[in-house]
């Protein structure tokens, strides 16, 4: 089964991703194996004992330590997810998946797959009938995102390209797309022909110049309504009588830029008035 798919058994099975987490927040993600071993510093679980316990279950370590049996949700496989890069935070993510209004059955298009953690969360969205077209010109950085995918069980809803872009789109029509690179500016007309009219085009950069760079390109090339943003995170600890904002804050990560598609114009209508 898909490992986050809410509708299935209401229990734990052999093949499932499961989540441990212990008394002090810590998480561990794994496949649920028959006779298999969990180990940590908090001791050790047999996965037979698991497979089959209702999920939110407390189960005991044999050093008695206990922990929570949850269902991973998303955001915590993004946390958890193994990189060779820097990746989104799901704060950005979230609004990202927004912003291109992905869903079932979409088709998007995304470059700069990383170790997968953006290719992740639009798998899970597009759901079977849909389907990511991921590009990534790195061998290694390909390499770890297909594995992550497969590790979560979505790798069939990617079709995963190691290639530049600038080597050719086989993708038309698509409703979104998305470029987590340096350099965006010199992709728009690459992917621009890729987009539906009013497709929606969204690109992750960390610095104003780059930014800057950017929308100059973006209005040369026929895309308005530019939306430029960041966003900023902050936790607070939960505590009823001592609630205060958590002493480390995930801040600035980057900008986020969102456009759309426009007609390109005709000859009539770059002729001056009269």
């Amino acid at each position: 089964m898909p490992p986050l798919d809410k509708t299935s058994k209401p229990t734990a099975q052999a093949g499932d991703l499961i989540q441990l987490i212990t008394e002090k927040q810590r998480h561990f993600i794994f496949t649920l194996k028959p006779g298999a071993t969990f180990q940590s510093h908090n001791g050790i679980i047999s996965h037979d004992d698991l497979i089959g316990l209702p999920w939110g279950s407390r189960v005991k370590s044999h050093m008695g330590k206990f922990f929570a049996l949850l269902q991973p949700q998303l955001d915590d496989l993004l946390r958890d997810i193994p990189r060779r890069t820097q990746i989104m935070y799901p704060k950005e993510i979230g609004y990202v998946l927004i912003s291109l209004g992905v869903g079932p059955g979409s088709v998007v298009l995304e470059a700069g797959t990383g170790s997968g953690a953006l290719t992740t969360a639009l798998a899970y969205m597009v759901g079977d009938d849909g389907l990511v077209l991921t590009y990534e010109r790195n061998p290694d950085h390909a390499k770890t995102a297909q594995e992550n995918l497969t590790r979560y069980g979505m790798a069939h809803r990617v079709k995963f390209h190691q290639q530049d872009l600038a080597d050719g789109i086989e993708a038309q029509n698509v409703q979104a797309a998305f470029l987590d690179l340096p350099d965006p500016e010199n992709y728009i007309k690459i992917v621009r022909p890729a987009l539906i009219p009013g497709g929606i085009l969204g690109c992750f950069l960390p610095t104003t110049n780059q930014v800057s760079t950017l929308i100059t390109a973006l209005k040369q090339n026929n895309f308005e309504n530019i939306e430029v943003s960041e966003i900023l995170h902050r936790y607070y600890n939960p505590s009823a009588t001592r609630l205060r904002p958590s002493d480390k804050m995930v801040g600035h990560t980057g900008f986020l830029i969102f456009t759309r598609k426009y007609a390109l114009y005709s000859e009539s209508d770059l002729q001056p008035n009269t």
